[in-house]
């Protein structure tokens, strides 16, 4: 049996991503779905970057970056399990980012006390 063996950086817990976006230190990224995102909401203040689109959304000379992702800040990025979020966090660091966490899944947010909020 394989075992996907999820990527971290230098650690950050769902817990301190709660506490840093609690007290503005640290940027949320939800990389699922628009469809996972509107069944469940995503936490509350988290930027809506799908997977697919990180790319895009994450560089500067883009039309399509997303002003409000600070290359010189802490991101914490999750998605359902912590696979894709896994790819993003790694995607990010090759663009230049150097503080990127993988915090795994939505659900681990939620079971650390993190706020929701819908779409």
């Amino acid at each position: 049996m394989l075992f996907f063996k999820r990527e971290t950086h230098a650690g950050m817990s769902p817990q301190e991503a709660v506490d840093g976006a609690k007290d503005g230190s640290v940027t949320l990224i939800d990389v699922r779905d628009l469809g996972e995102v509107q069944m469940s909401g995503k936490a509350k203040g988290a930027l809506h970057i799908p997977l697919m689109r990180v790319k895009d959304m994450a560089d500067p000379r883009n039309p399509d970056f997303c002003a409000d992702l600070k290359r010189d800040g802490k991101i914490a990025v999750y998605c359902a399990s912590g696979a894709r979020s896994n790819m993003a966090a790694s995607a990010l660091r090759k663009m230049g980012y150097e503080d990127v966490y993988n915090i795994g899944g939505f659900g681990h947010w939620v079971q650390a006390g993190g706020s929701v909020e819908k779409l």
